[in-house]
């Protein structure tokens, strides 16, 4: 065999572990594209998960028991029935047994992707938010930020809590008392009189013991280094409230901003807010809506019950409902297209519809949150606030007459755009 043949044996090899390599990242791509399950409107049709372009070569095969339908277009098969036993909450009430019926996705019906198991719910209906709350909220136990230096009143440098406690730990308690406040782990630092304090820390939700010894830093003074923060405040915009008064906001959980971790909750309150400045959003530096929160009983909205990747949650009583508040039906994620839409929020003194585009949508995104990419059309928003600005997460977005999600982040480099969540993601709290 000549050189020249092996030269040419080697780039057909190549070729064909590249084209190999190709097919299975694309394999892989769209498998994850696929929802591992869907709702669907009890008496409504059976969904198509993949339009054009993907819809040339992608089959969607319906399975219900015996039943086999192939190449489903819109309306084909209607649903009937309940939730499977055991799902409940605001997507509809649980119902005995549990349906056979699924889609099957396969490449040109030969190569199967995955199965979509198909749920039928009750479509709910929600009133739309759009307007700023004030939220308060005070964590379960006493969050960790980091450990620093303190000066000794030896003349030295001392790290007392270094290699002891982490970040994101939540101290609950110390010498055997349960602690619900850093001013009261202060307090217990500074009665040790250098004597070695015995912690209870949670760590990634597991208990364990901890000892640091406080180091004298002044007369009847004693530090041990440890950076805290037990609670959380700040505007941000009310997605929803049902009819019994519970609410969802933010679109995204209160992580804290020096650990990146979600805030483990006690309790929290939300207030009543107003929006006094705007700071525009440019490529690199996200904006900002600056409000003033009413810390008084008589301005307090609900309680937060629920701090979780998808928004906060929580109960009104019935309070936040008002007389300009739409009820709108709810949009199944598979419902949502990328095309028009409008954003609920307040920029100023008032609630306002403002247009966008949805870009693209991503039924089995990982991130919950980031399921949709929204683009900021509307050219006073756009005047206003340079597009999406941080304390319009939650603000709902309608698209088809439909509540469907709402706007949970910005990009950095372009405030024109920003992520979205499902508002059935928001419901599955």
């Amino acid at each position: 065999m000549t050189g020249l043949q092996k030269y040419r044996r080697l780039v057909r090899s190549l070729f064909l572990i590249s084209l190999a390599g190709l097919g299975i990242c694309s394999y892989l791509f769209l498998k994850d594209r696929i929802p591992d399950h869907i709702l669907v409107e009890e008496g409504g049709q059976t969904p198509v998960i993949f339009h054009f372009p993907y819809s040339t070569f992608i089959e969607e095969t319906v399975e219900a028991g015996s039943r086999e339908k192939s190449n489903i277009p819109e309306g084909q098969l209607h649903m009937e029935g309940n939730l499977p036993a055991g799902r409940d909450g605001l997507l509809g009430e649980p119902a005995q047994g549990n349906g056979s019926l699924s889609i099957r996705c396969s490449i040109l019906g030969i190569i199967p992707l995955k199965t979509v198991e198909v749920e039928t719910a009750q479509r709910q209906k929600l009133y739309a938010g759009g307007t700023p709350v004030g939220i308060y909220i005070r964590t379960n136990g006493i969050l960790v930020i980091g450990t620093g230096q303190v000066d000794g009143l030896d003349g030295e440098s001392h790290e007392p809590a270094e290699h002891i406690v982490q970040s994101g730990d939540y101290i609950i308690g110390a010498d055997g008392k349960t602690l619900s406040s850093k001013e009261e782990l202060v307090e217990c630092i500074q009665t040790s009189c250098g004597e070695t304090v015995h912690l209870e820390v949670l760590r990634d939700g597991a208990l364990t013991e901890l000892e640091v010894t406080p180091v004298q830093t002044g007369a009847m003074e004693y530090k041990a280094g440890i950076w805290v923060r037990n609670d959380a405040q700040g505007v941000g915009t009310l997605t929803y409230v049902d009819e019994a008064g519970n609410f969802g906001a933010l679109g995204h959980g209160i992580s804290d901003v020096d650990t990146s971790t979600l805030l483990s909750l006690k309790e929290g309150k939300l207030y009543e807010a107003q929006v006094v400045a705007v700071k525009k959003g440019q490529k690199g530096e996200p904006g900002e809506l600056s409000g003033v929160i009413y810390y008084r009983d008589s301005s307090r909205l609900g309680d937060i019950t629920e701090n979780t990747v998808s928004g906060i949650f929580g109960s009104s009583g019935g309070g936040l409902l008002t007389a300009g508040m739409q009820e709108y039906e709810i949009a199944y994620k598979q419902e949502v297209q990328p095309g028009p839409a409008r954003i609920l929020c307040s920029v100023d003194s008032s609630v306002k519809a403002y247009d966008v585009e949805i870009e693209s949508v991503e039924l089995n995104k990982k991130e919950v949150n980031k399921g949709m990419v929204v683009r900021v059309t509307d050219a006073e928003l756009l005047e206003k606030t340079g597009g999406i600005v941080q304390g319009m997460s939650g603000s709902p977005i309608l698209q088809n007459g439909r509540i469907v999600g709402a706007v949970t982040h910005v990009f950095v480099n372009d405030p024109t755009k920003g992520y979205g969540i499902f508002i059935e993601n928001m419901l599955e709290h």
